[in-house]
């Protein structure tokens, strides 16, 4: 395949985010034509930082399109989720508060990066937990995953006890909110830190090649000298990371650690992310990019329905709606029609001007 063959079929896999991403904006730009303007406020640090819907969007959705990015590695491995990244993260936030505020004592920069690379070979651990399950007894991954999405807040519980223990620094509000200086929400950076770091390695390894492979045919990937075990434990490893940085986020984000709310719900909201992305949910091929714009689509259709004044416990109700149709979509079987219909007409066309050149 040629680069610009790999071009044009990566660009095709991104259409219905794209489209879905463009409905949502027209569709906003009309309701609202000063709803994506952005302003320079000052918060309550006294530092000047950017605000307005479309900061908001991208800021809230930091979360969402970091764990993402490692979902979509283990739907690409393995051809299933895992529904477990909501309830680790609330153990990465935990043991984050447990080294700042018991462990370590003080909360510095060289203490707030042990905390954090301790956050990270937690979570690889637990991550590992379920890749063994996956990958060695070939446990279907929602399954496999059920397990720690069951206890992982109650271990968040055993590690902090009931408390919601406050972090009380101008390190952890730089880390959740802004560097002063800097008018750009932190987490913002965090994404494009993560992406950065996938890419490179997808730039220096071959790991996306074995990675879809293995989702593909793990056998035929077996018979090419590829470790269909080593790479869905590879990929699970990913996550555990993704999901670290996602749960000391949403920790400094507040700056307290509430192990019952941090990252809930997040785990859903990932898969969808994943699928509106254009990925197949039964591994093999895929974009991160396209998981990344799913992100930030379910962020912005939750934004657009609270400026709406829509409530929030119809606001589920509502996105669950947008997103079946944006899912619908882009199901192999509307794109297959889709293209079908497209060839029929591209045919049509061009039949009048080959018969035009017969005749002269």
């Amino acid at each position: 395949m040629t680069q610009k063959q790999k071009w044009t079929a990566g660009l095709g896999q991104l259409v219905i985010p794209l489209v879905a991403l463009g409905i949502l904006i027209l569709f906003n730009l009309f309701r609202d034509p000063g709803f994506f303007s952005i302003s320079v406020a000052v918060n309550n640090s006294g530092n000047r930082v950017l605000a307005g819907n479309l900061i908001s969007i991208i800021d809230s959705a930091s979360e969402l399109a970091i764990i993402s990015m490692g979902m979509t590695l283990v739907t690409a491995a393995c051809g299933g989720q895992d529904i477990s990244v909501g309830a680790v993260g609330a153990i990465a936030g935990a043991i984050f508060v447990k080294v700042l505020l018991q462990w370590v004592g003080v909360i510095t920069v060289p203490s707030v990066i042990l905390a954090v690379l301790l956050c990270c070979l937690a979570t690889i651990l637990f991550k590992l937990f379920n890749g063994a399950l996956v990958a060695v007894f070939r446990i279907q991954p929602m399954i496999a995953t059920l397990i720690l999405y069951s206890c992982g807040r109650s271990i968040a519980y055993w590690i902090n006890g009931d408390a919601t223990p406050q972090l009380n620094s101008a390190i952890i509000s730089s880390m959740g909110m802004t560097i002063p200086g800097i008018p750009i929400p932190t987490p913002i950076f965090a994404v494009l830190l993560v992406g950065l770091l996938l890419a490179l390695v997808f730039r220096f390894t071959n790991i996306r090649l074995y990675t879809q492979s293995v989702g593909v045919n793990q056998g035929a990937a077996r018979l090419n000298g590829i470790n269909p075990m080593l790479i869905k434990l590879l990929s699970f490893v990913l996550l555990g990371v993704c999901v670290a940085v996602a749960g000391v986020i949403g920790v400094c984000r507040l700056g307290q650690l509430n192990h019952k709310t941090l990252l809930v719900d997040i785990e859903m909201d990932a898969i969808l992310a994943v699928a509106i992305g254009g990925n197949n949910l039964g591994g093999g091929r895929f974009k991160i990019s396209g998981s990344i714009l799913g992100a930030y689509i379910i962020q912005m259709l939750t934004t657009t329905l609270y400026a709406m004044n829509v409530a929030p416990v119809n606001v589920k109700t509502y996105k669950a709606i947008v997103i079946i149709i944006i899912v619908i979509a882009g199901s192999p079987m509307v794109k297959s029609r889709l293209t079908a219909f497209w060839n029929r007409i591209h045919a049509r066309g061009a039949q009048p001007a080959v018969q035009g050149g017969g005749l002269k």
